[in-house]
């Protein structure tokens, strides 16, 4: 499908563009949780071994900086559990990047982060992305599917990571497959399944390749996005149960904000 960028006739690809605001968005009760707390419809999961919410673009799974909203602690803050549980600092799994949304699990206690880190190691859980492009130049030939294979090293003082063509020092292996589905006058609209889960792994890979995630300067975009963030989506997730033996959660996650492009990218699926 071709996507215009005069948009589509009809409701709900004319609305304004709505972003949640993670300082005073409503449950879908219409009750405010006020600036302290993460909006119950963004908790998409929630047991005592662990929970996964809807992250937003701005939001730090891990070492906050100043001013920025701190996940871990504020999930410890606001769940309800047992004395054990408010004790211990939730702990980000699948560790998304400061400007990537979706969905984000923690682990509440230490043995359910021992649990889920050995089989996200192991590479028996799910993740699929959604991702916005720039369209590249035509001299630039991408094939519909594939799996991408490289080799990352991480810079840690710029906070960015190289992706090459061969093993090397300090380098680890990097592997995702997508699948094109769809075009527009000016992005691509595709879909990643990450096998492994590299530091800046699919903005790294993707780069190496000539493509650019929307709003990503870091990694080669044009430029930034007004309401922040990259386009790049944490849209699904699937692990095994730490609660219970044998079962796999597969959790979703709507893009932070509704407008023409994720509306199309929806729509295309």
């Amino acid at each position: 499908m071709l996507y215009k960028e005069g948009g589509m006739n009809g409701g709900a690809y004319e609305k304004k563009n709505r972003r949640l605001d993670p300082h005073k968005a409503e449950d879908p009760r219409g009750v405010c949780i006020g600036e302290s707390g993460i909006e119950t419809a963004r908790i998409l999961y929630l047991s005592e071994a662990c929970v996964v919410i809807n992250k937003i673009p701005g939001e730090a799974v891990q070492g906050a900086a100043k001013g920025m909203r701190d996940l871990p602690r504020l999930l410890r803050e606001q769940l309800q559990g047992t004395p054990k549980s408010r004790k211990f600092l939730p702990q980000a799994v699948n560790r998304l990047d400061v400007p990537v949304s979706g969905c984000c699990l923690f682990a509440r206690t230490a043995q359910a982060l021992t649990f889920l880190n050995a089989h996200f190691a192991q590479g028996t859980c799910e993740k699929q992305y959604w991702g916005i492009l720039e369209k590249p130049s035509p001299n630039l030939v991408v094939p519909e599917t594939g799996e991408i294979v490289h080799w990352i090293k991480t810079d840690g003082k710029r906070n960015k990571s190289i992706a090459y063509d061969e093993p090397g020092p300090e380098r680890k292996q990097g592997i995702l497959r997508y699948r094109i589905i769809g075009y527009g006058d000016h992005y691509l609209f595709m879909e990643i399944n990450l096998i492994t889960g590299r530091h800046h792994q699919i903005r790294a890979q993707l780069a190496r390749l000539g493509l650019h995630i929307k709003g990503d300067l870091k990694y080669g975009a044009r430029r930034s996005e007004k309401p922040g963030g990259i386009r790049l989506h944490a849209y699904s997730l699937g692990f095994p149960n730490p609660s219970e033996k044998g079962a796999l959660l597969r959790l979703t996650a709507p893009p932070p904000f509704q407008d023409r492009l994720w509306n199309f990218f929806s729509v295309l699926r």
